[in-house]
């Protein structure tokens, strides 16, 4: 890993406040090609706010963030989105069979070009421990642990460099979480900054970022 290249995540002193709430104050981080970093905080310590910020659903009122060296504005956005994959705790996948809500984003003309990837779902449906059945049920009929898993297989099979896990893990089971956490650290490629309080996580991650008082605290 080089850490003279650009980050694939700049945050320089972002500030962020809800009213008389302060959620980030001069929190700056940097997140370089292939890093693993693991968010953790107190619930209501601003880590979905970060990762909104980065998401450009919520904007900062000071502060600077960059993806991959381009810097997020309102005109840039769409673009920096395509650079980013982001699986929530409660991920809406739409509606439809499982397979259709899968393919229906290779349909869309900015990933037509990856369509191909299609090709390597059964495997990764494998590895996470899906049954093969689930890709002809109706989505709404999945366990919160599956869908969560049908997610971020569908985010890797979009081939983003960055993913942004919001407890995309919350809901499985101990052997799944130990599945996909094993997959991701072997992805040296992909970029993650992952919130999580799982075991499973802390194991698999280059480094550990505490939220405290919006503030990034390293973290053991």
């Amino acid at each position: 890993m080089k850490y003279d290249t650009v980050p694939d995540i700049e945050m320089n002193s972002l500030f962020l406040s809800f009213g008389s709430k302060k959620v980030l104050d001069n929190f700056s981080l940097r997140v370089y090609p292939g890093m693993k970093v693991l968010i953790r905080g107190r619930s209501g310590a601003g880590k979905t706010s970060l990762f909104n910020c980065l998401l450009g659903f919520v904007r900062p009122q000071r502060g600077e963030i960059f993806i991959k060296g381009k810097k997020l504005s309102p005109s840039s956005i769409w673009e920096i989105r395509q650079k980013l994959a982001f699986v929530a705790q409660e991920p809406d996948l739409g509606t439809g069979k499982v397979r259709e809500v899968i393919e229906r984003p290779f349909s869309y003309k900015a990933n037509r070009y990856l369509s191909g990837n299609l090709g390597k779902l059964q495997e990764m449906w494998d590895l996470f421990l899906l049954d093969t059945t689930l890709l002809e049920k109706d989505i709404r009929s999945l366990s919160g642990g599956e869908k969560q898993r049908a997610a971020i297989v569908l985010a890797l099979l979009l081939d983003r460099p960055v993913l942004l896990l919001d407890e995309a893990s919350s809901a499985l089971d101990r052997d799944s979480k130990q599945a996909v956490s094993d997959y991701l650290r072997k992805c040296e490629d992909r970029t993650i900054l992952a919130i999580s309080h799982d075991e499973e996580w802390a194991s698999c991650c280059d480094s550990k970022i505490d939220l405290l008082e919006g503030k990034a605290v390293s973290g053991k």
